[in-house]
């Protein structure tokens, strides 16, 4: 089965986890299912708010970011209008991954390097669409899919799955249906996968 990856493309930490888990599901044969959703369908749920508009929260996760990036040696500018709610985005891929999953996976992995990288606008269709672009994905087509009430259904269906299984933060891994939360937890997802249930 494979590794189900839930995260909102404005989580700073799905972000360090999106460039790992693809090389740890290799490591044990599996694949990764890749599932953007907004948090906010969880906040509703949870009365909880985002954690870059936390007070103390907040700041403490924009130096961890910076620590993180410092210690694995990676790009991490935090965007103007953080956090954004990225529906545009998350659209996008749904639109894809109906025909192509590995191409939606694909653009999953520019968007959310470009949101922490280089100030993409995922709230932007149209910032949406130049990134699919190299990916050989049509950009009229991309704008097209992200208006198209079916994928804005779709899309809305998965952030409602995603809570009524209990997912209420970003990163969200699932291996055979076993939750885990936070890119923290994939020293412990690695010894899952590697000896299973304990």
């Amino acid at each position: 089965m494979p590794i189900e990856f839930w995260f909102d493309f404005a989580s700073g930490y799905a972000y360090f986890a999106s460039l790992e888990i693809e090389a740890l599901a290799e490591r044990h044969r599996r694949s990764v299912l890749w599932r953007p959703f907004t948090l906010g369908a969880a906040f509703k749920v949870t009365g909880a708010q985002g954690l870059s508009r936390t007070p103390l929260k907040g700041e403490y996760a924009r130096r961890d970011w910076q620590r993180l990036a410092r210690l694995k040696g990676v790009v991490f500018k935090l965007p103007e209008r953080h956090p954004k709610v990225g529906l545009p985005a998350i659209r996008a891929f749904y639109h894809i991954d109906r025909v192509d999953p590995p191409t939606a996976a694909r653009l999953a992995k520019q968007i959310i390097t470009g949101y922490f990288r280089d100030d993409l606008d995922t709230d932007n269709p149209h910032a949406i669409a130049e990134v699919a672009s190299p990916l050989g994905i049509d950009r009229d087509a991309v704008l097209a899919g992200i208006n198209d009430p079916e994928v804005k259904a779709i899309a809305r269906q998965h952030c409602e799955a995603a809570v009524a299984r209990g997912v209420f933060g970003s990163p969200w891994i699932f291996v055979d249906g076993e939750p885990f939360w936070g890119s923290d937890r994939f020293a412990m997802v690695e010894r899952w996968l590697s000896t299973g249930p304990w």
